[in-house]
C-alpha cells in the first residue's frame, strides 16, 4: 500500500488543478449545453492529468540527485528512495501512454496537442530549462495547450482574448516562481536550479510586474469588448474584474512580503484570501453567463 501511494504522490496529483485550463473554453465558450462536448472536455481533462504525472515522474527521476539537496524537493519518493529511477521512468512511460490513449478517446486533435505537450516538456527537461526566459514561456505554453485542448481539440473556437489572457497569467506565474526561488535559495540558487543563475530579483520583478498589469489590462478589455458582451448575452462580466485585481495583488503581496509564490496550488491552500478571490470569481462568472 504504501508502494502504491509512493507512485501516486509521484504523479502529484495536487498539482492536477493546473489542468482545470482544459475546462476554461467549454466554460467561456458555453460549451457545457452540449453533453457531448462536455465529455470529450473532461476527458482530456484527465488525459493532461495522466500526462502531466508522467512529465513530473520523469523529471523526479532525471533530477534525483539534485532533489536530494534542495530543502523542499528533498521529500519526493524518487529523492528519499522509496521509488527507484528505473521505476519512475516506467511509471512515467506508462502514464503517457494512459493519457495518450484517453486523449485519442477524445479526439485525435487532443491526443496530438497532449503528444505535443510532451514533447516539449521533454524538451524543456532536457535542457531548454536552463535557458532564461525561454524557460518560463515554455512552462507558459504548456498551458496554451491545455487551452487549445479544451477548445480547438474539441471542436470549440478558441477565444484571442482566452489564449492571450491564460498566456499573461501563466507568464505571470512563471515568473513569480522563479523570484521565490532565487529569493528564498539566495546564494544557493544556481545549485539547485542552474537557471537562476542567470536571473536577477530586479530583472525579476520587473518582468513579474509587467506581466501582471498585462494580464489584468488583458482581462479587463475583454470584459468591456462587444465581442465579449454578443457571445454571453450581457456585459456583466466586467463585474468579475475586482476579483482578478484581488487575487493577482494578493498573490503578489504573498511574493514580496511572506515568501510565497513559488507554487500557486500552495499558495491557494495556504492563503484564505486568495482562495476566496478564485472562488468568487468562478461563482460570478457561473452567476454572470450560466
Amino acid at each position: 500500500m504504501s508502494r502504491a501511494l509512493a507512485y501516486l504522490e509521484l504523479l502529484r496529483p495536487q498539482q492536477w488543478v493546473k489542468n482545470g485550463f482544459v475546462l476554461a473554453g467549454l466554460l467561456f465558450g458555453h460549451g457545457w449545453r452540449d453533453p457531448d462536448l462536455a465529455f470529450a472536455a473532461a476527458t482530456a481533462t484527465a488525459a493532461f492529468c495522466l500526462g502531466s504525472g508522467a512529465v513530473y515522474a520523469f523529471n523526479d527521476s532525471r533530477d534525483a540527485a539534485a532533489d536530494r539537496e534542495h530543502p523542499d524537493k528533498r521529500g519526493r519518493p524518487v529523492a528519499r528512495g522509496e521509488v527507484s529511477q528505473r521505476e519512475a521512468y516506467g511509471l512515467a512511460a506508462a502514464s503517457a501512454a494512459c493519457g495518450l490513449a484517453l486523449a485519442a478517446w477524445a479526439g485525435w486533435a487532443v491526443a496530438a496537442i497532449l503528444g505535443a505537450y510532451l514533447v516539449l516538456n521533454l524538451a524543456y527537461t532536457l535542457g531548454l530549462k536552463r535557458v532564461p526566459v525561454l524557460d518560463v514561456i515554455l512552462i507558459a505554453s504548456g498551458f496554451m495547450l491545455r487551452l487549445l485542448a479544451g477548445t480547438a481539440g474539441i471542436g470549440i473556437e478558441p477565444s484571442k482574448w482566452l489564449l492571450a489572457c491564460g498566456f499573461l497569467l501563466t507568464l505571470f506565474l512563471g515568473f513569480a516562481k522563479r523570484r521565490a526561488e532565487l529569493s528564498k535559495l539566495a546564494d544557493d540558487a544556481a545549485q539547485h536550479r542552474a537557471v537562476l543563475g542567470a536571473y536577477s530579483i530586479r530583472f525579476l520583478d520587473r518582468a513579474v510586474g509587467a506581466c501582471a498589469v498585462g494580464m489584468a489590462l488583458t482581462y479587463a478589455l475583454y470584459t468591456l469588448s462587444a465581442e465579449t458582451a454578443a457571445l454571453h448575452g450581457t456585459g456583466d462580466l466586467v463585474l468579475t474584474l475586482p476579483w482578478v485585481l484581488l487575487g493577482t495583488a494578493r498573490y503578489l503581496y504573498r511574493l514580496h512580503f511572506r515568501g510565497g509564490g513559488g507554487d500557486p496550488t500552495e499558495e491557494l491552500l495556504r492563503d484564505p484570501l486568495l482562495g476566496v478571490s478564485v472562488l468568487g470569481w468562478v461563482a460570478t462568472v457561473l452567476w454572470v453567463i450560466g
